[in-house]
């Protein structure tokens, strides 16, 4: 991977042409989605699809001018600081509440990447063009906001930028973390905890896992992107949220086992489960938008699983 700063003004081109041909194919596959039951919704990506493939032309015209026909192929997983971005078939059937999010966040990044192009362009007309495209990508960002009152009535005075800029920084790598931590160190605290019979044992076998699992997502998070060109914020703080929210998910159900008494440690821990269990599912549908119950079968199935793997390991 390239970093950001090492791309050429051709390269920097050739990738704002692909970001542009991506988020063209994000928008056509949304009106499709909507274009029955959400009109309104489907006619407002339509109006976004079309801008985003009148920016596609400028930008084409203008590396013609300068660089000549041949536009190399210089992608989004080619470069440091873009995220990946899951695919929309992936997410069947599609609610209108995520395809807003994705769409704010969408234009988002891409307006924080135009500035950021234009700002270390030498080139007065490949700058001018870059700077026309930052403002008309934050127009976007005001067009994506009135899709909530299409389609969900007026939300008061909440500001919607404030509140997705707190998603993408706080929320999704806290929610990262928490689910992590409180999910996957309960096979080994568990296990531990029936093959021993003994709270202090269990103890230190989560307390260790609880840790190790927090420092390992707390990089792999603070590594995975710069946040310079996705609004994500700064990676050691995005890392720092979630380490701590993995590692306090895992100590949950590993402070009960400080009680000498492996039943009642046992029994309290469970409880301790299941309130995590119930905490993060809240948290998905509070901030995600994920409805009720599949949030909670995803979690609860999922812990579920696990438990039980390690209650049978242990007890082995």
């Amino acid at each position: 991977m390239r970093s950001f700063e090492s791309l050429s003004e051709q390269e920097v081109l050739a990738l704002a042409i692909s970001l542009e041909e991506e988020d063209e194919r994000v928008y056509s596959d949304f009106v499709e989605s909507f274009r029955k039951d959400f009109p309104a919704t489907s006619a407002m990506f339509d109006v976004m699809r079309e801008e985003e493939s009148t920016h596609r032309r400028r930008l084409i015209e203008l590396y013609r001018s300068k660089f000549g026909e041949h536009i190399p192929l210089v992608r989004r997983g080619d470069v440091r600081g873009l995220v990946s971005r899951k695919a929309i078939w992936l997410s069947q059937p599609l609610r209108p509440e995520a395809a807003r999010r994705q769409a704010a966040t969408l234009e988002v990044e891409t307006r924080i990447f135009y500035e950021k192009a234009a700002s270390r362009t030498q080139d007065a007309s490949i700058r001018q063009l870059l700077n026309d495209l930052a403002q008309a990508e934050r127009a976007h960002e005001h067009k994506a906001e009135e899709l909530d009152k299409l389609d969900a009535g007026t939300r008061g005075e909440e500001d919607v930028a404030s509140r997705r800029l707190f998603v993408l920084q706080i929320v999704q790598p806290g929610l990262a973390g928490l689910m992590d931590g409180s999910v996957s160190t309960l096979a080994p605290v568990f296990a531990a905890a029936f093959a021993r019979h003994e709270s202090h044992f269990a103890f230190l076998v989560g307390l260790a896992a609880s840790l190790g699992a927090g420092i390992s997502m707390g990089f792999a998070e603070a590594l995975s992107d710069d946040g310079s060109l996705t609004g994500r914020g700064h990676p050691w703080v995005r890392g720092l949220v979630c380490g701590l929210m993995t590692m306090l998910g895992g100590i949950g159900h590993t402070l009960p086992f400080l009680i000498p008494s492996f039943q009642i440690a046992t029994i309290i821990a469970v409880i301790v489960v299941i309130a995590e269990l119930g905490a993060i599912a809240w948290v998905r549908h509070r901030y995600m938008e994920s409805p009720w119950v599949s949030a909670t079968l995803q979690v609860v199935l999922g812990g579920a699983l696990v438990f039980i793997a390690g209650v049978l390991i242990g007890s082995s």
